[in-house]
């Protein structure tokens, strides 16, 4: 385990979702290194959400107790009602609290819009948006209880969105909806649960995993040595962070995270306008319109446009 002085989570309970592989396994280790104890959820389900096994979240779990942290298994499906609840309710009598909620858990069925079956996009938005839903709900009801009963709530939830969420992606309109809805998600229940003591901040990061590393192979590639920028461990430590008493105030936002790079997300804003007092004619919109786009800033490219 990491240095005393470098706990910055000692006594904090943590749940991460989809933690047995890439950058979830690298959030729990890195929790664990800071002191938590550590629920670690995962279905152990292929990338397209197929299948089941217990085995990666295992051997997370193993790897933290050998490093002589504190961890458990969770094989529950987070999209599930019943399951998201049964995931809250074994952090706490395990550990007897609940502090930190790091949703991160997806899946990808990547197709073109026009290829896009009813089944892709509803297995992607319930795993990726119903999935974080349904554990902040079951969370903040628990936080919620912990405040009317008098008791301090000091808790955080992190979001896992996207680049994808945040400018759109091509080939991933699936993917691309839900990661944005997990951003507005993440404002609404920022302003909803502050009054219970409970920060939400959510994440966008770039980094080597099963997702990545074959839609953008060259960019994801391992290097022969130096700086390994994708690798899913340098995004860990802005999570901790944000899980730590030491984030406190810092709520609602978006953080874009790659390498050693930590950015803090712009997003959409009330921007250039004309108001003419009065309703508009349609014929006079054309140069109104073509005005406000030159005088906007231009939006982000589309990845893969």
């Amino acid at each position: 385990m990491a240095d005393t002085s470098e706990r910055i989570c000692a006594g904090r309970t943590v749940v991460v979702t989809g933690a047995g592989r890439g950058i979830g396994r690298a959030h729990a280790l890195a929790f664990a290194a800071a002191g938590a104890d550590v629920v670690v959820n995962d279905l152990g389900a292929e990338l397209d959400g197929v299948g089941r096994s217990d085995s990666p979240a295992a051997q997370v779990v193993e790897e933290i107790l050998e490093l002589g942290g504190k961890a458990v298994v969770n094989g529950d499906d987070i999209a599930d009602w019943a399951g998201a609840k049964r995931l809250v309710t074994q952090a706490v009598k395990t550990f007897g609290r609940l502090d930190v909620l790091v949703n991160n858990a997806g899946i990808v069925r990547d197709r073109m819009l026009v290829n896009l079956s009813e089944q892709e996009w509803d297995a992607v938005l319930r795993v990726h948006l119903k999935g974080h839903f349904a554990t902040m709900r079951h969370a903040a009801e628990y936080w919620r209880a912990e405040t009317k009963a008098g008791r301090a709530v000091d808790a955080r939830i992190i979001n896992t969105s996207s680049g994808a969420g945040l400018r759109g992606s091509v080939g991933q309109g699936n993917y691309a909806a839900a990661k944005a809805g997990i951003a507005a998600l993440t404002l609404t229940a920022a302003a909803e649960f502050a009054r219970y003591g409970v920060t939400v901040n959510a994440i966008a990061p770039a980094a080597r995993t099963r997702m990545t590393e074959g839609v953008f192979a060259d960019m994801m590639a391992k290097p022969e040595s130096g700086f390994d920028a994708m690798a899913p461990e340098n995004v860990s430590p802005l999570v901790v962070w944000l899980g730590s008493p030491d984030s406190a105030g810092v709520t609602g936002r978006m953080f874009e995270v790659e390498g050693g790079k930590v950015a803090l997300a712009d997003g959409w804003r009330h921007g250039v306008a004309q108001d003419r007092g009065a309703r508009w004619n349609p014929a006079e919109l054309g140069p109104v319109v073509r005005e406000l786009i030159a005088r906007a800033t231009p939006p982000e490219a589309v990845y893969g446009a």
